[in-house]
């Protein structure tokens, strides 16, 4: 391309690179460490899952280390043992491990049958994927002949998980044409096998070779590539690392470039090994010379939660209402989002710390009341945010140890002392959440999050936005089971005048309503509260605390199913509504929505992206509506409609994850970020999405010349019974923007890169190209033209885009982004004859001339049908010369068929 932009997206995708990632995994003398592997709660307790987990992570190691040239081991790993286990001498307890920074997390498949291993990928090429799934019967070695050794299929997701690599082969296209022949999508291509189909009739089966498509000349379809068991090649281990000589990623040298699939789409065409080859990882590393040591495995349970809040109460405090708005939050808190059975205590700090509660164990009602008593209720003196933490710590030991405590740390103030306790923190092995409040909040406050594994917010003044009742309320439990966290189903502000009304409604679905609280704040009088639950039943008795200028309805036993109804009456002033809940049952996964940033930092012009999951248990939700609140630390916010289309940010289409870029940039500083999503606004159904980045499911193998298939794969893209219909609130953290300029901000945003474009041939050697259109600045906005450019060759498309032949576009005029984007043409200059290959890619541009990435490259290759020869006529035989009439006797006439027939017989030879 050769152009500023160029170098602009160079920039953007190392910035990407180094996305947020609440991992704990580091690389040190080329063994990975700290990975953890938690066990969910809702597995059944069986010890020999933890010896399973054991065993493939063994055998994982040595094949990872050959098949990345003796670069990379696996060097220690954490087991996580679920709380309602019994607990073992031998099971010690966590420091900085979660179920929230688990890499892998072993679950019951979902739907039932499901037991294929996959890699949760939010990001594009050479991005960390989120976390690897496997399931119980996976792991105890009852799926091998479909997925093949558990270490071998680890080694899979690993390269998904920490190399941002993608699959090699294609469910949904398992054959294409190129160059007049039917070829599978594998890689490489000298893997051995049949392309067979398995037809059955009245309870048998038999195998036969594919039938052409004489329409579209591919088989026909069910027509599968069944690999031999042993092949002569060695690649790939994103193809399927089951075969048994395969134990090397494919490389530049014999990765098929023109296969169909999610790696050549995704990397531009990119090898697996060349990808991992531009990894961080790879490039601070040299291969060993002797063969690395076994894994070590460390069995951490679950235990009791133990938070000390740590809040701050210097002078600065009494600005714009922040004091009584801690309260506030430190009440929801306390009230509702931690939950039963944890320890708590309370230091408060200005220049000085002070103790306000020693850890409680909350049993009920009464614990968590006089908790509430300690909140501060007044401000003054400076700011010492190590004061605050050292007695923190010391509250904690009092107890327990600090490994694997939580620290909620709220500070307003500037203190440039904080830097003086990073050693402590460090060895603490507690986690600190951060809440920085208002604009002047120490810049080195996140540090603390950083290098514990805490989760960083930030709540500016307008308290409209409601930013701290939502950063305290994101504060439930990383290792608690999700039955137990509290669920945020609503969070609202508006300020009112002249007697308005504020207005709305709030789904409970069936998926939660235990402990429902229905939570308004104001910021002067008590306002008019009317509240109405699904039946129509006007609800009282909400509990109203002026000195807070709070009240709350706790709702008792399971709140009703459907929608709630609310009214507010105020003047001149600014009203908020929250609403939490939990599971309305153990065994029944609630709807859950998290939500995050891909970085911690955005350096302008780089673009930040929303990435948001709503799933319930490990089963995506689709057709969700999803929007994003971005507050600067300015008070200007930014909303945006997040994606699950697979265009643009997002990555994936249709598997519950929904995204989108962040551009609008305004200011320095902390931005906080907060999301909606409502499920049942769409009348399609919800379902299933089959789209998972994991090891290929088998169907079969060649074994001595015969195929042996596999049971067929479960179904996993049936409509659910019923659309759930929901209501979500959550927070995602904040992060902070450096480097942006005074305003006005220049335009240095370019489209972003098409990544879903689709190429087929209609009548008279037509092509129609189908894509999602970018926007202006990246999926925001319209672009200004497109260029399109085809070739016969793929490698000279990608690499000589600008010397491509051009695709006449003058009349098409780009759509805005998102929309579906179609364009059908004729390729002039080029012959395309009868096996003719194209390949198209399409560049888009926006007004100030800035140039996306070359889209993902479409293939097409011409079949014309072959003509159906004539049938032959038959051949004309002689007539009998015969009048058939009663007078001829009937001797007669069969003397005569005889000699008609002999006749017959002569002519047919």
């Amino acid at each position: 391309m050769g152009s500023f932009k160029n170098s602009v997206f160079i920039l953007v995708l190392h910035l990407l690179e180094g996305a947020l990632s609440e991992s704990l995994i580091q690389l040190s003398n080329n063994g990975y460490e700290g990975i953890v592997i938690a066990i969910d709660p809702n597995v059944p307790e069986d010890e020999t899952l933890i010896q399973h987990i054991q065993d493939m992570v063994t055998d994982a190691s040595p094949y990872l280390f050959e098949a990345t040239e003796k670069r990379f081991y696996f060097k220690n790993v954490a087991i996580l043992i679920p709380e309602n286990w019994k607990t073992k001498p031998e099971y010690v307890k966590p420091k900085l491990e979660t179920y929230k920074n688990a890499d892998v997390l072993v679950a019951e498949p979902n739907p039932t049958g499901n037991d294929g291993p996959y890699t949760e990928q939010m990001g594009g090429c050479g991005e960390k994927g989120d976390r690897i799934y496997l399931t119980p019967d996976f792991l105890a070695g009852k799926k091998l002949p479909q997925y093949g050794p558990q270490g071998r299929a680890f080694v899979h997701e690993w390269a998904h998980l920490r190399w941002g690599v993608f699959n090699e082969y294609n469910n949904d296209q398992k054959f294409y044409l190129f160059k007049k022949r039917i070829k599978p999508v594998i890689c490489s291509e000298d893997i051995t096998g049949k392309s067979v189909i398995q037809k059955c009739q009245g309870g048998s089966c038999f195998t036969q070779p594919c039938k052409t498509d004489r329409k579209t000349g591919l088989y026909e379809e069910g027509c599968e590539f069944i690999p031999q068991q042993s092949n002569n090649d060695k690649a790939s281990i994103m193809y399927s690392q089951s075969i048994d000589t395969v134990v090397e990623f494919c490389k530049e040298k014999n990765h098929n470039k023109e296969a169909p699939n999610e790696q050549n789409k995704k990397c531009n065409l990119r090898s697996t090994w060349e990808v991992i080859q531009d990894s961080e990882d790879f490039k601070t590393t040299t291969p060993m010379t002797t063969q690395p040591p076994k894994p070590t495995f460390s069995l951490l349970q679950i235990g009791q939660r133990i938070v000390c809040l740590v809040l701050d109460k210097s002078g600065s405090m009494t600005i714009g209402n922040r004091l009584n708005r801690l309260n506030q939050a430190g009440k929801l808190f306390l009230l509702q989002t931690v939950e039963q059975g944890s320890w708590v205590g309370m230091v408060t700090f200005d220049s000085a710390a002070y103790v306000q509660s020693e850890l409680v164990q909350i049993n009920g009602a009464t614990e968590r009341d006089a908790l509430t008593k300690s909140l501060p209720t007044a401000a003054s003196g400076g700011t010492s945010i190590c004061s605050g933490l050292r007695s923190a710590f010391t509250v904690i030991k009092k107890k327990y140890p600090t490994d694997g405590a939580e620290i909620i740390l709220l500070t307003d103030g500037e203190d440039n002392t904080i830097s003086t306790c990073f050693d402590e923190v460090k060895q603490s092995g507690a986690i600190i959440h951060t809440v920085a409040l208002g604009p002047s909040a120490a810049p080195e406050l996140e540090e603390l999050s950083k290098m514990t594994g805490g989760l960083q917010t930030y709540a500016s003044d307008q308290a409209q936005n409601n930013g701290l009742v939502d950063a305290f309320a994101a504060l439930s439990s990383g290792n608690k089971a999700v039955s137990q966290r509290s669920i945020q189903l609503e969070s609202r502000g508006l300020t009112l005048q002249n007697s308005q009304w504020m207005n709305g409604t709030v789904t409970v679905d069936s998926t939660v309503g235990k402990d429902t609280l229905f939570l308004i704040t104001w910021t002067t009088n008590l306002p008019q509260i009317l509240l109405w639950d699904p039946s129509g039943k006007k609800q009282d008795g909400f509990v109203v605390d002026l000195s807070t200028k709070m009240a709350y309805l706790q709702i008792p036993d399971i709140a009703k199913i459907g929608i709630w109804k609310y009214s507010l009456q105020a003047s001149s002033q600014t009203l908020t509504l929250t609403v939490t809940s939990r599971a309305s049952s153990a065994t029944l996964p609630p709807v859950t929505v998290t939500a995050k940033m891909n970085q911690d930092t955005g350096n302008f012009p780089s673009p930040m992206v929303v990435y948001v999951k709503i799933h319930q248990g490990t089963k995506p939700i689709l057709r969700a509506k999803v929007t994003a609140l971005i507050e600067s630390v300015d008070g200007k916010t930014v909303t945006l409609e997040l994606l699950d289309n697979g265009a643009g940010a997002d990555a994936t289409k249709d598997d519950g994850i929904y995204s989108r870029y962040f551009t609008a940039y305004d200011t320095n500083g902390r931005y906080s970020v907060k999301v909606w999503a409502l499920g049942g606004v769409n009348t399609a159904s919800q379902k299933v999405s089959s789209q998972k980045n994991g090891a290929m499911y088998i169907p079969g193998w060649i074994e001595n010349g015969e195929v042996k298939w596999n049971p067929p794969r479960p179904e996993v893209n049936k409509d659910q019974d019923k659309q759930v219909c929901f209501s979500r609130t959550s927070s995602g953290g904040s992060f902070v923007a450096t480097d942006v300029p005074k305003a006005p901000i220049p335009d240095l945003f370019p489209p972003c890169k098409i990544t879903d474009l689709k190429a087929k041939i209609q009548g008279d050697n037509l092509i129609n190209l189908t894509w999602t259109a970018p926007g202006d600045d990246y999926d925001h906005g319209t672009a200004d033209e497109y260029i399109i450019k085809i070739s016969t060759n793929i490698l000279e498309l990608r690499d000589k885009f600008n010397e491509s032949l051009q695709v006449n576009t003058t009349h098409l005029i780009p759509k805005e982004a998102n929309s579906e984007e179609v364009f059908v043409f004729k390729p002039e200059a080029i012959t395309f004859t009868n096996g003719t290959d194209l390949f198209i890619a399409i560049q888009a541009v926006d007004k100030v001339s800035l140039k996306s990435e070359i889209s993902n490259i479409a293939q097409v290759s011409l079949f014309i049908p072959p003509e159906i020869p004539p049938e032959k006529p038959s051949p004309s035989l002689p007539c009998p010369d015969i009048s058939i009439n009663s007078t001829i006797p009937g001797i007669h006439i069969l003397k005569i068929m005889w000699k008609w027939l002999g006749e017959l017989q002569i002519s047919l030879g």
